[in-house]
């Protein structure tokens, strides 16, 4: 006996959402909630399948930058796929925080296939110029 998807021969909503146009690959995206209180920012990433070790976490020119990689070497059966829906490579997403969030300003963890970021609050310093105004003659 072979298990094959069963497909039925004709399935217009199906076929219409198969479209490149709806298909937006849901499966490289890192699904985030941010949360908010007085003092922090909490950032909530489900990264399933992945290792403490496969993450990096890293900020540059005031983004925060989350990194996750997965290769599919950790399958070392011969095994042929029928179908295959998970995803192998590399994800990412990028947080603007500001150039005040230093990388040891941030509070990171990582259980269960959630990473949980935690940023707290500081006020941008402005330096703003004077007005000046321009002489009409």
């Amino acid at each position: 006996m072979m298990m094959i998807p069963r497909r039925n021969s004709f399935d217009l909503w199906e076929d219409f959402f198969k479209d490149p146009f709806f298909n937006t690959n849901e499966s490289k995206v890192m699904r985030t909630d941010i949360k908010e209180d007085d003092n922090n920012y909490n950032i909530i990433i489900d990264l399933p399948g992945y290792e403490k070790e496969d993450i990096k976490v890293d900020i540059e020119d005031g983004y925060l930058n989350v990194t996750a990689t997965m290769n599919n070497s950790k399958d070392e059966s011969n095994k042929k796929f029928v179908r295959r829906e998970r995803y192998f490579g590399e994800c990412s997403r990028s947080f603007y925080v500001g150039d005040v969030i230093k990388s040891e300003d941030i509070k990171a963890s990582f259980k269960n296939g959630t990473l949980n970021l935690e940023i707290p609050k500081k006020e941008e310093i402005e330096q703003k110029d004077e007005k000046k105004y321009i002489n009409i003659d």
